[in-house]
């Protein structure tokens, strides 16, 4: 589910609340693989919370309102991976809050991106695995 034209609306919306916050390394280096194997921007609905998607970008993901135009209510963005020593290591970012009710999602959101990115990208793998030929024993 990529687009063409990559999503901005969060950084053209008013913030209602801006933290710190921080990704387990797991799920950033997942996203990192996923849009490195299907594209600049990935975008799927989020199982269980009707009418919301994750849309997944290098430098943001963000969470959208389908039902009010694609209105973002809530972002990580600003990943600090410059001088990141481990790959295990959790990266620091800015967690943007647009919806009153946006930080009762954020563990959830995180859980089903997982779910959906392993999907994508063992069917990718599996794909990969398919070109291969094997070496022939003697």
């Amino acid at each position: 589910m990529n687009s063409m034209f990559l999503y901005t609306r969060h950084n053209e919306v008013p913030v209602l609340h801006t933290r710190e916050g921080k990704v387990e390394a797991i799920y950033y280096n997942e996203v990192q693989t996923a849009l490195k194997k299907l594209g600049r921007q990935i975008r799927f609905p989020i199982p269980k919370l009707k009418h919301l998607d994750l849309i997944l970008q290098k430098d943001a993901w963000i969470v959208i309102d389908r039902a009010l135009h694609d209105f973002p209510i809530l972002a990580w963005t600003d990943f600090k991976t410059e001088g990141r020593q481990s790959l295990l290591a959790p990266v620091q970012c800015e967690v943007r809050i647009f919806h009153f009710a946006a930080s009762m999602i954020l563990r959830r959101t995180l859980e089903a991106m997982d779910l959906m990115l392993g999907e994508q990208l063992a069917e990718i793998m599996n794909d990969e695995k398919a070109d291969v030929l094997p070496f022939k024993k003697d």
